[in-house]
């Protein structure tokens, strides 16, 4: 568990970091995001603390404990991976809240052109492997739902303003892209 709580901390320290590098300056930031960077975060804090406390408590294994913690490892490390790609991709386009730069560019190419919202994918497979890592079914739940549902929350904030600032490209980029999961969503 001492390794949970390391990869934890790093990923924090991570975010904390992106969200203090990239955020925009833009003056109706606060219109576009309708709060939603916060409830991200407070959403995954409070999820990771309850789902940790939860599975001090409430013993209901997911399966045996070597086999999830190597499979939970590589999902953090795959998700985190996606993460930073995904942000690296966009470049200066990334933003950790809903701003359309003056001289943005729909990107639709690379990782961009299976799915619209990698970034948030990465961040899901992250916390999946976390909740897998705990190896408690309730731990589990008590991560992935609400997380999933704050980035269904942001994205569906983040498309409406994509399709404000680039119209009809967009809608046909969203008929031929996923919003997260190829060939699923």
């Amino acid at each position: 568990m001492i390794i949970l709580k390391i990869v934890w901390v790093l990923w924090l320290l991570s975010e904390i970091l992106l969200n203090r590098l990239l955020r925009s300056t833009t003056g109706d930031k606060k219109k576009k995001d309708k709060g939603s960077l916060w409830m991200i975060w407070i959403t995954i804090i409070l999820s990771i603390n309850i789902g940790i406390f939860l599975s001090y408590y409430i013993d209901l294994p997911l399966g045996t404990q070597p086999t999830l913690i190597i499979s939970g490892t590589i999902l953090i490390v795959l998700g985190m991976l996606l993460r930073f790609y995904s942000i690296s991709s966009l470049g200066k386009f990334f933003t950790v809240d809903v701003t359309i730069r003056e001289d943005h560019t729909l990107k639709t190419d690379g990782i961009y052109g299976w799915v619209r919202h990698p970034s948030y994918l990465g961040s899901l497979i992250f916390f999946a492997g976390f909740g897998i890592s705990i190896n408690n079914w309730i731990s589990f739940l008590t991560i992935i739902i609400p997380v999933t549902l704050v980035f269904l929350y942001r994205i569906k904030i983040e498309e409406k303003v994509l399709i404000e600032q680039f119209g009809q490209d967009y809608k046909v980029y969203m008929d031929n892209s996923y919003h997260l999961i190829p060939w699923i969503y």
